[in-house]
């Protein structure tokens, strides 16, 4: 199972992150755990300083901007 977690404090950009993780994750059928992680020292630890940004099984994949769809699903394959 991998593991996809979404970073930032709550903002649009982030609740939209959020959005498109989750509705690619249900769309690929992968099995994956999604946590969304709003604490910034969590979010710091990771090495993040922008948000919002998604890292998939410990990898950072994106910093600063919403992925796209296609690029999640990329991703999860």
């Amino acid at each position: 199972m991998k593991t996809v977690k979404v970073l930032g404090p709550g903002c649009p950009k982030c609740q939209e992150t959020y959005k498109v993780v989750t509705e690619a994750v249900a769309e690929s059928g992968a099995q994956a755990q999604v946590e969304k992680v709003s604490d910034f020292a969590e979010i710091a630890k990771l090495g993040v300083f922008t948000t919002p940004a998604v890292v998939v099984d410990g990898q950072i994949k994106v910093v600063g901007k919403v992925p796209s769809k296609k690029e999640v699903l990329a991703w999860l394959a």
